[in-house]
């Protein structure tokens, strides 16, 4: 992953390996890409606490 400087990411971010970073992220979003795109909110439905 590379962060171009400047740029904010947001709490409870998922990155994907080999991302591109050069836009914000906003809280709570998985991101990936080259650039690096907001994909989709994480729900509760991702957690796997329950397996737990």
């Amino acid at each position: 992953m590379v962060v171009i400087d400047g740029v904010h990411i947001g709490n409870n971010v998922v990155i994907g390996a080999g991302s591109v970073v050069t836009r914000d992220i906003p809280d709570g979003y998985l991101a990936y890409g080259v650039p690096c795109k907001p994909v989709r909110k994480i729900t509760e439905k991702d957690s796997k606490i329950d397996l737990l």
